[in-house]
């Protein structure tokens, strides 16, 4: 059997993203470099995903196998049942339903910084403030049909907490959607 060849993987990223947060040049610089820029993704999945977790053992390990090449980007609102039952990574699978157990506290413990207005943004809109990232399952191997949640677990664990409390949700939710690039 011939192993798939894998173009470009977030293991790829992994040192170059330490040097940026190491260096103080951050996320500027690490965007700034030809092989982030040649992926074309959002500024927003590039530090969500990669500069984030390049260095995450256990996102390392559930998408070692994803040529971030072949992923497009788009903006979708999908409908709150998909993320009612949507999985995430295997290395992370329970982190979801452990945050949906206490909606509240993971609102409140998010105030402060790039988290300012969580909490508002759940009861004035029902959704959150900042989008998951999600990943079409025919670009995982092994491939598989629907999407799953690659970052984003607290705010679906969020999103799920208040659903089953009868809290203000919104019927659709805004969410990066990476597929097989056309």
């Amino acid at each position: 059997m011939v192993e798939k060849d894998i173009g470009i993987r977030l293991v790829d990223f992994t040192d170059l993203a330490q040097r940026c947060r190491e260096s103080g040049y951050g996320l500027t610089e690490f965007q700034r470099q030809d092989m982030v820029a040649d992926l074309r993704w959002p500024a927003d999945v590039i530090e969500q995903w990669i500069y984030d977790h390049a260095g995450n053992a256990s996102f390392l390990r559930d998408y070692e196998n994803v040529d971030l090449a072949q992923v497009g980007w788009q903006v979708e609102a999908l409908p709150v049942d998909t993320f009612m039952t949507m999985q995430t990574g295997p290395s992370d699978r329970n982190v979801i339903e452990v945050v949906a157990d206490d909606p509240d506290h993971w609102i409140s413990v998010r105030n402060q910084g790039q988290h300012l207005g969580v909490g508002l943004a759940w009861e004035v809109h029902g959704t959150w403030k900042r989008w998951p990232i999600v990943i079409d399952q025919a670009l995982l191997h092994p491939a598989s049909s629907g999407v799953q949640l690659v970052e984003g677990r607290t705010r679906v664990g969020i999103l799920r907490g208040r659903q089953r409390q009868g809290k203000l949700v919104a019927n659709r939710h805004l969410a990066w959607v990476g597929r097989q690039r056309g």
